[in-house]
């Protein structure tokens, strides 16, 4: 008998022995449980580089649109030129051809506020039957819509000299101020510039080749520095746009790359953005943005762009806001609100990837949260709040239960637990929306107002310099913000570049796109 398998006949030995292969097995089945969720954890990290790398990006999806839709002219063309030649071939003959009718997309009239040409066809001036004098019995008016060539002109401003008979007094009216120092652009070229550039994302290489093919030569040191003039003359609005925002109870503060060019290579800067919105709890204040630049993510840049401000900051959990939340902050800490859109992206991207349950589940409980919450944008703060302590509240703890209960059974490697400890190690920040009707479910108005940059980047590649982070941080304050109040922005710069040179400073407020009454040339250059 071998002695290794003799069983000992003393209690206490055996006592001793079962709780040592009780603190084996448990250290056993812990290995297993991290080993599992090691093998859970990289499988997921494939699944998501593999969809980073098959799945259609939104570059590759936009080629697939324009792809289809260049399929779909392809078709639309073929059917009108079989129909065409059919009924020409017919003619020809002398045949009758059955007619039938070709199904067509639904067409809207043409704008209303455009000018309309009448062009009359000449009409019979006798009846072709009996030759009989004629009446007119009414017309028939078919529109079709035509676009006239970009009109280039040189505006001449004389001021005339004059002569006194009596005294050879010399006298002369004084020059109109310009939009810009030293300038030969007016303020509708600027604003065109300037709308392409930050709007439309053209920059400024691409605008000087369009404008060559069009006769005019304009180099890009030439479009450069009007835009920099343009943003030294605009200086005062955007300075009056950043007040505005920092007034605000809460304001929305998010961020974004930026590629700055450096020596032989780029490097990553930011731009952030501030964005002060009251419409969500019926708040009467026009909505603005501002945006900053900075050349790296350190924390110091937001505690410098909001030095001074008290108030509610909706964002992400970067850790770089972290300062302002501190009690010790002068002159006061800030209140965080973080974003459930970001909460709920994480357990989003496990439940499109790798199809956790717990995740799925995670999902199904949040956006009923928020089919809530849409019922109640736009309502005063008070009435959100109630309507939030009554029906949302019971939603938000019932989740908050079930992710520490599902919490408590997951090894620390699992990604739905990642996803879950990102909220409930900030919890008090994330509920915070319940006990304050000005908090948002989200942080997406900040989110929306960086999304022409990201649009850009594909378009302008890298910001030349620090400086030029900084002048279309600027621009896009001023551009950003009248379109969250719904101005055009080319129209109002165009505007404003015409006025403000000659504008007291104690009246510069009236040019801000929610006091902005467009002048008459403004108008007809939007119609």
């Amino acid at each position: 008998m071998d002695p290794a398998d003799s069983t000992p006949d003393d209690i206490d030995a055996l006592r001793a022995e079962l709780a040592v292969e009780r603190a084996a097995r448990r250290e056993a089945e812990a290995r297993a449980v991290g080993a599992e969720a090691m093998v859970m954890h990289l499988r997921f990290v494939i699944a998501k580089l593999e969809h980073h790398r098959y799945a259609p990006s939104s570059e590759r999806g936009r080629k697939l649109l324009d792809q289809a839709e260049l399929q779909l002219e392809k078709f639309e063309a073929d059917a009108a030129e079989e129909v065409a030649a059919t009924e020409v071939n017919a003619d020809q003959a002398g045949s009758v051809v059955r007619s039938f009718t070709r199904r067509k997309p639904v067409r809207g009239p043409l704008p209303a506020h455009l000018p309309r040409e009448r062009v009359v066809v000449p009409g019979p001036t006798a009846c072709p039957c009996c030759g009989g004098a004629l009446a007119k019995l009414g017309e028939t008016i078919t529109e079709r819509l035509e676009s006239v060539s970009r009109l280039w002109k040189v505006i001449q401003t004389v001021c005339e000299k004059f002569v006194c008979r009596a005294c050879e007094t010399i006298s002369q009216p004084p020059a109109p101020f310009h939009p810009i120092a030293r300038g030969r652009a007016g303020p509708n070229l600027l604003a065109m510039i300037l709308d392409a550039k930050f709007s439309n994302h053209q920059p400024l290489n691409r605008q000087s080749e369009m404008y060559a093919r069009e006769g005019i030569d304009l180099d890009v040191s030439t479009l450069a520095d009007w835009v920099g003039a343009c943003t030294a003359t605009l200086g005062p609005l955007v300075a009056l746009i950043r007040d505005h925002v920092l007034t605000a109870e809460r304001i929305h503060g998010d961020d974004t790359t930026v590629p700055v060019l450096a020596k032989g290579k780029t490097i990553t800067g930011r731009l952030w953005t501030y964005v002060r919105d009251d419409r969500p709890f019926g708040g009467a204040a026009p909505p603005a943005a501002i945006f900053y630049f900075s050349r790296d993510r350190r924390g110091e840049h937001p505690s410098r762009h909001l030095a001074g401000y008290r108030g509610i900051l909706q964002s992400d959990a970067y850790a770089g806001f972290g300062e302002l939340y501190r009690e010790a902050r002068q002159p006061v800490a800030l209140t965080e609100a973080l974003c459930w859109a970001h909460g709920r992206r994480n357990f989003f991207k496990l439940a499109q990837l790798a199809k956790a349950p717990l995740a799925i589940e995670a999902v199904r409980r949040i956006d009923a949260i928020f089919d809530l919450e849409r019922t109640i944008n736009g309502l005063p703060h008070e009435q959100r709040r109630a309507t939030r302590q009554d029906k949302i509240a019971p939603l938000v703890t019932d989740l908050e239960n079930w992710m520490r209960d599902v919490r408590r059974k997951l090894s620390r490697h699992v990604e739905v637990a990642k996803a879950i400890d990102y909220m409930l190690k900030r919890w008090a920040s994330f509920s915070r929306f319940l006990d304050d009707g000005r908090i948002c479910f989200t942080n997406n108005a900040a989110e929306r107002a960086l999304r022409g940059i990201a649009l850009g980047r594909k378009a302008w590649l890298f910001a030349g310099s620090d400086r030029g982070g900084e002048r279309a941080a600027a621009v896009y304050s001023l551009i950003v913000t009248a379109k969250l109040n719904n101005v055009d922005p080319r129209t109002w710069l165009s505007d404003v570049l015409a006025r403000i040179a000659d504008r007291p400073a104690s009246r510069l407020h009236e040019l801000l796109p929610w006091h902005w009454r467009p002048s008459r040339e403004a108008r007809s250059l939007a119609a």
